[in-house]
């Protein structure tokens, strides 16, 4: 079987996470098959390690170039793939069949910020894929019910396959001499001698990261006299605010632009130490197809609240504390019950170990070569039916 998978977001914070960690445990499971990896040329040095049935096709098209919906069929067609692996919701309209698409989640639905006739070709692009798909990939019960709300002739094709954890989390070691000077570099490169809670992940609208902030501000005006909490933090990673006015007038608005940190991107090693330093992860979101980022903090020993809405408690399970993501009071509320009983810590960071580990890419890669395999064998058949015909 020669499967063909488009690869040009591995560089993006969640799709590219999924891209990178599927590739990695296909590469471990499955050596009877071949992979055609789409990708630019500038990235494909990053799969040089892959084995020899892994190989690239350089591909300067972005997905939301209007050409792409011509390139990259016309690429499929010459590459005479028996499967192709979409990995996002942007399937090309013309894309030959057989074809895989993975849903993530549909934000760019429910929170376009486009109106009119773009939001309605947006949609028509989303739910043509989807409506055309040999398979559709699923990463929770939630996302699998909103593809199905949206586009319900598919409901028979959907496959709920889970995400997991990057592993880089899942090799969280607090004692071992090496973690301990990298921690210690860490706290030192980004000046940082203070307790602090930890949000990691894009600042989208649906992230609601303004009331993480007043939430934080309110905590940390009910922790002002602790021994332990008053000079309480908050680190944001993974993007910039001069990005975000929003966000901006909210760290102004709440009167904290002394003890609120926005770090942009890291390294993945880095992240981990910073998962690991933090008191808490606080993940108040209105809207999540999975939610890895709060798997991952519970991945390193951290105790993780987030919200009680969309996918995440499907996905945190009991381990976590749940809050109303529309409520600062209530997200305070957590932070606040989080960080001062020792014993609901400990059963937080137990219960999340648990969890995390309950997900894995080896399942994950197994499930989705299964699909890969069903719709190349419904391929052959239609093709020997269509021959005797």
């Amino acid at each position: 079987m020669k499967i063909a998978i488009d690869t040009r977001r591995i560089r993006d914070f969640g799709v590219g996470t999924y891209i990178r960690n599927l590739l990695q445990a296909m590469a471990a499971a499955d050596t009877a098959h071949r992979y055609v990896l789409i990708c630019p040329p500038s990235d494909e040095p990053l799969y040089a390690d892959l084995p020899a049935n892994f190989e690239t096709v350089a591909y300067d098209r972005r997905d939301s170039s209007r050409m792409d919906h011509l390139e990259l069929p016309q690429l499929i067609e010459r590459l005479r793939a028996d499967v192709t692996h979409i990995p996002f919701h942007r399937v090309p309209l013309f894309l030959p069949k057989p074809y895989a698409v993975t849903i993530h989640d549909l934000s760019s639905l429910f929170f376009d910020d486009a109106k009119g006739l773009l939001h309605m070709a947006r949609t028509f692009r989303l739910r043509r894929g989807l409506e055309r798909a040999s398979g559709i990939i699923a990463v929770s019960g939630s996302t699998q019910r909103d593809v199905m709300s949206l586009c319900p002739e598919a409901a028979d094709r959907i496959r709920l396959i889970y995400n997991a954890p990057d592993p880089v989390f899942l090799r969280s070691a607090r004692a071992a001499d090496g973690d301990a000077r990298e921690r210690t570099r860490i706290l030192e490169r980004y000046q940082i001698g203070y307790p602090f809670l930890l949000y990691a992940g894009s600042i989208r609208p649906q992230k609601n990261i303004p009331r993480l902030i007043e939430a934080f501000a309110v905590a940390r005006s009910g922790l002002e006299n602790h021994p332990e909490y008053r000079d309480l933090r908050l680190i944001v990673i993974g993007d910039e605010i001069s990005r975000h006015p929003d966000v901006r007038r909210a760290v102004i608005h709440s009167r904290v632009e002394h003890c609120v940190r926005f770090l942009g991107f890291i390294p993945i090693e880095t992240l981990r130490i910073f998962h690991e330093l933090a008191s808490a992860f606080v993940f108040p979101s209105l809207y999540e197809g999975f939610g890895l980022p709060p798997l991952e903090a519970m991945a390193s020993g951290t105790p993780v609240i987030a919200s009680a809405v969309s996918s995440l408690p499907e996905v945190v399970g009991g381990a976590a504390m749940l809050v109303n993501p529309e409520n600062v009071f209530d997200i305070a509320r957590g932070i606040t019950e989080v960080l001062l009983d020792d014993a609901l810590r400990a059963e937080l960071i137990e219960r999340g170990r648990g969890q995390a580990a309950r997900f894995s890419w080896a399942r994950t890669a197994e499930e989705v070569l299964r699909l890969y395999e069903e719709l190349a064998r419904s391929r052959k058949a239609v093709s020997a039916g269509a021959r005797r015909t």
